[in-house]
């Protein structure tokens, strides 16, 4: 009986001390069985308390009427799956007739309790059957991208949401986005880390850093052009232009619109068209945005309505030439100028970390969720990282980048520099490699001379 005891004090105190300093790994060695074990014993009563549950059918009552036996108990949803993840528990119930998705939704916050999990949350799969997400502990506190993910072409793993299930960046699917972020809130990192992943894969990268160049410079070695003022900028956004005209124009030569060419060869954009001939996709990331509206003067904003109206068009027309935009800044508002919010209205996707102004959460989700605007400026500041995804379908999520640190950025860029395309459009724009051999100007007076 004594080593009975030791051995049960031994492994309740390795269990709470896993819980404290490494949830995943208690979650995946005690919790996915209490959990389950909780669930699976408190489900009926829980989904009554939680008014999920429908009396039952007259059919019933009266079988139970003529047969003089109790009336059977109200009916909660059924499952149909039960599944334990790496982070949680998975549940996809089959609704009672009169039952809503919606009333699942309602009730994630109660169940969440309920079950005693970390998070619930809660998706339609289709009529009548809803998937209920639950989460064992924090999965955004220490981010850790599972080992398998979904790899696909122009789709990019970023980011961890807060059920436990990864965010992609999926260019086919949302070709133009829109990224929000005061400093440090993170959205470097986030950028980084949708960088590292297109740096595999078959595409050009072309980057707008009006700081001088300080974040995408560093990553030169895997971008086709980069601009790191907004002089540059205008120059390589119309070249951008022509280019996607010229796109248009290979597509209309290869459409073949004949009642022999079948539908399934018709092209539409530069994804219908044969591999051998297919242009190679194009990812524009413009780092500031608010640098390149901005204007002092009037030749200024001659130059700042000429990249807005380049950005546009790119925004319009750009997708089907394998054109996708990828617009960063710290501020996004309709007081930068005409054309902000027409710009805006063509990124389908939103992402916005802690942001210093209502303003600018309204920008990014005001056309889309109000509980996502409540959201994102209620992002604490210690959490760097953290942020609110959503798109025009007006669902939302919180995700969290994994940290990845500038060189190992600059290492998977070099690593993958081989797959930098050579575009004549932009190749007066290629990024220059080499080291210059003038000695670096000292930034203050007690700076030590050099020699």
């Amino acid at each position: 009986m004594t080593a009975f005891t030791v051995t049960l004090v031994l492994v309740v105190a390795a269990a709470g001390l896993l819980r404290w300093r490494r949830p995943a790994w208690y979650w995946l060695t005690f919790g996915v069985t209490l959990a389950s074990l909780r669930v699976l014993v408190r489900y009926a009563s829980v989904m009554e308390a939680c008014g999920l549950t429908v009396p039952p059918p007259r059919w019933r009552l009266a079988l139970a009427r003529v047969a003089n036996r109790p009336v059977s108990d109200s009916r909660p949803p059924r499952i149909l799956r039960f599944r334990p993840t790496r982070t949680g528990l998975v549940l996809r119930l089959g609704l009672r007739p009169g039952q809503d998705a919606f009333d699942v939704a309602a009730a994630s916050d109660r169940l969440r309790h309920s079950f005693s999990m970390y998070g619930v949350t809660s998706r339609e799969v289709r009529s009548g059957v809803v998937e209920v997400r639950m989460t064992g502990y924090d999965v955004l506190k220490r981010v850790q991208m599972p080992a398998k993910l979904d790899t696909r072409p122009m789709r990019v793993p970023v980011a961890l949401r807060e059920d436990g299930s990864v965010h992609y960046r999926d260019y086919r699917a949302v070709p133009h986005a829109l990224t929000l972020g005061a400093t440090e809130s993170g959205k470097s990192v986030y950028q980084r880390n949708l960088v590292a992943g297109l740096a595999t894969m078959d595409v050009a990268l072309v980057g707008i850093d009006c700081k001088q160049g300080v974040e995408l410079f560093p990553l030169a070695r895997r971008f086709s052009a980069l601009a790191d003022n907004p002089d540059t900028a205008a120059d390589l956004l119309d070249a951008l232009v022509s280019r996607m005209e010229g796109v248009y124009q290979l597509i209309r030569a290869e459409q073949r619109i004949t009642s022999a060419v079948p539908d399934s060869e018709i092209a539409a954009d530069i994804w219908d068209l044969p591999d051998d001939i297919r242009p190679v996709p194009v990812v524009v990331l413009v780092d500031e945005v608010a640098e390149l509206a901005l204007f002092a003067s009037k030749e200024e904003e001659k130059r700042r309505d000429r990249i807005i109206t380049a950005l546009v068009r790119l925004a319009q027309l750009g997708r089907a030439a394998g054109i996708y935009l990828e617009i960063c800044g710290q501020r996004f508002g309709s007081e930068l100028g005409k054309g902000i919010t027409m710009l805006r209205a063509q990124l389908t996707g939103r992402t916005a970390h802690r942001v210093n102004d209502e303003t600018s959460a309204n920008m990014a989700f005001g056309d889309i969720s109000p509980d996502a605007v409540l959201a994102a400026i209620q992002i604490p500041a210690e959490t760097r990282g953290l942020a609110i995804a959503g798109d025009s379908t007006g669902g939302w999520h919180r995700i969290r980048a994994p940290h990845t640190s500038l060189r190992q950025a600059v290492n998977t860029c070099n690593r993958h520099a081989d797959r930098t395309p050579d575009l004549p459009e932009l190749a007066a724009f290629r990024p220059e490699l080499t080291v210059p051999a003038e000695p670096p100007v000292p930034l203050s007076k007690t700076a030590p001379a050099t020699a």
